[in-house]
């Protein structure tokens, strides 16, 4: 199976789609799930770019926590969203991809891939993202190739306010899906926004989350700030 770490982003951030040309950005992300007993969480910064129209690149470091206990340094990644239309069709069709390079004892790569389908009826905004993940490890060798899937329904209420539903979920092998059990699937609500600070533009969004994660029950909750200039 692919690690928990490995599924961190997948798991907790939607990918969506965006005309970002020119624009830079410094991106926190912070997730923190609680199990019976024990909990874990994840802060990431990285730093982002528009470098055209279609293309949105960004490279950010991850670290992690177990039990409110040290932080430690887990992996480097370079993530790239290039987007296949813009506009031209009743949706928009992304291709995202992530290489991620451990920095853990069982060091290696994790290599992500997939579509990313965004619409929208009226100020409702659909997405619908499945992601295929391997995990290279040079301890233990190549792991099989697994599906995860993201899901929102956000409405555009006002730019500062933006409430939605989202859901996450990794169901095992992608061409041999786990037992139901073995699989991990979590939903809740989210909200989202975008304001003004002086010249710089801040876009920001929250989720809780109740369901499987990692087979195991949890509750999680998550947030991302981006500063955009």
């Amino acid at each position: 199976m692919v690690t928990p770490l490995a599924l961190a982003d997948a798991g907790y951030y939607l990918v969506s789609t965006y005309d970002v040309e020119g624009q830079a950005s410094i991106d926190y992300k912070y997730w923190h799930a609680q199990y019976s007993g024990r909990t874990t969480a994840s802060p990431e910064i990285g730093i982002g770019y528009g470098v055209t129209s279609r293309w949105y690149t960004e490279i950010y470091e991850e670290w992690f926590t177990r039990n409110g206990g040290g932080t430690q340094r887990t992996a480097t990644a370079w993530q790239n969203d290039y987007m296949l239309t813009q506009g031209q069709y009743d949706f928009d069709l992304a291709l995202h991809t992530k290489i991620e390079r451990s920095h853990d004892r069982d060091d290696g790569y994790m290599l992500e891939w997939g579509p990313v389908l965004q619409t929208e009826i009226g100020r409702t905004q659909f997405n619908a993202n499945l992601f295929f993940q391997r995990d290279y490890r040079t301890v233990s060798g190549p792991n099989p190739t697994e599906l995860t899937y993201q899901l929102q329904v956000k409405h555009n209420w006002k730019p500062w306010f933006q409430p939605g539903v989202q859901a996450f979920g990794e169901v095992g092998k992608w061409n041999d899906w786990s037992p139901y059990k073995q699989q991990s699937h979590r939903a809740g609500p989210m909200v989202g926004g975008h304001t003004d600070i002086g010249r710089q533009e801040l876009k920001y969004e929250f989720a809780y989350l109740i369901g499987r994660n990692s087979a195991r029950a949890a509750k999680s909750f998550s947030m991302r700030a981006q500063l955009i200039f």
